[in-house]
């Protein structure tokens, strides 16, 4: 009687050992590619660092000349109030004879 029941475990336990080594071995897999995915994506991530950093300072060069830009835009204007009002007065002629001329062949 006993020896039949020790049987009768036994071969319960080797078939819930078989199926924690069938789940282990799943989990094992499971980790395995996660650890591959994290791997990756921590060199993704250095790649995205380096390329941001690049376009930080090409954007701090685009700023340092649209500075520069800026700066002469303001001594120029300040140098030749008349003239700018000038060419500003010719231009707006020229404007109005453009629009008369075009009212003028319809």
């Amino acid at each position: 009687g006993n020896y039949g029941n020790y049987g009768y475990a036994n071969s319960g336990y080797s078939a819930c050992e078989e199926e924690n080594d069938r789940l282990t071995e799943s989990l094992r897999h499971k980790v395995t590619a996660i650890k591959s995915l994290s791997i990756e994506i921590g060199h993704e991530v250095k790649t995205q660092n380096k390329l941001l950093a690049e376009m930080d300072s090409q954007f701090d060069s685009t700023t340092g000349f649209l500075g520069r830009t800026m700066e002469k835009l303001k001594i120029l204007s300040r140098g030749s109030q008349s003239k700018l009002m000038c060419y500003m007065m010719l231009f707006s002629l020229f404007v109005f004879f453009v629009i008369y001329w075009i009212i003028k062949l319809r």
